[in-house]
């Protein structure tokens, strides 16, 4: 999974831009009533849509500028607008949380099969992709924390907390196959069972290592993108002490 530091400087995702002025967008209107085949369904349909796609964006904003902590009705603030359209449109937090992770998640997915791409060798592969998710991830950790945790579970938002788990599960699962594809080439058919279980230990490892590496505060000691992305494809291509493979292997047998 390569995401971060060895593609140094991947094409940032049009992730927030704390630098732009977030929209007021106009309050919904009201549909007419008896909608019918005479295009009036369809247009409201399509209006529905860039307005959905709309408060995604605008709650992307948000939530990089103010924090993965940030409440709906912060949200709707700074979006230009009332905390009872994204109600409206997501139901709860979970739901608008379901709906920017699709958005974000699908684009860090892109981005890591593009750097996979361009890999001559499986390990080269696997540090790309790293380096990819490490940047994206660390382009706006607000906004990477909001997509990636689950939401309080309560009788209102369960529906939501399980989209959310579908999503991220969906996400993890395809760069699984991501990376074992290339593996699964190099070492042959003879090691398909270590393969089996490889990919998703070594996305659980991607996954802890960056989250605890973009929570950790930066410190003269705390390893900047390209490192932090080395050293965890060294660990899943080498380990982290291969000299103890040379090692005997004491046992109790026999006594």
């Amino acid at each position: 999974m390569g995401v971060s530091s060895d593609l140094r400087r991947l094409p940032i995702l049009s992730v927030p831009d704390t630098l732009s002025i977030v929209n007021n967008l106009p309050n919904e209107p009201t549909p007419a009533a008896g909608l019918n085949a005479d295009g009036r369904s369809s247009r409201w349909q399509t209006h529905r849509e860039e307005r959905r796609r709309e408060l995604i964006k605008a709650a992307r904003r948000a939530v990089h500028a103010l924090g993965s902590d940030a409440s709906m009705e912060e949200i709707a603030a700074a979006a230009g607008t009332s905390k009872s359209v994204f109600y409206r449109y997501f139901g709860d937090k979970a739901g608008l949380q379901h709906a920017v992770g699709e958005v974000v998640l699908s684009q860090m997915q892109r981005k890591i099969r593009e750097a996979a791409q361009a890999a001559q060798t499986p390990r080269e592969g696997l540090l790309a992709m790293i380096s990819a998710y490490l940047q994206m991830a660390e382009t706006s950790p607000n906004v990477y924390s909001f997509v990636t945790r689950y939401a309080p579970v309560d009788a209102d938002n369960q529906h939501g907390s399980a989209a959310i788990s579908g999503a991220l599960g969906h996400f993890f699962d395809s760069i699984a196959e991501m990376i074992a594809a290339p593996m699964r080439a190099h070492l042959g058919d003879g090691r398909a069972a270590v393969i089996g279980y490889w990919p998703t230990a070594a996305i659980g490892l991607v996954r802890s290592a960056g989250e605890q590496w973009l929570s950790t505060p930066d410190s003269a000691a705390k390893p900047d993108q390209a490192a932090m992305a080395r050293q965890i494809t060294a660990w899943l291509c080498v380990g982290i002490a291969p000299e103890l493979l040379e090692l005997p292997v004491r046992t109790n047998e026999g006594h």
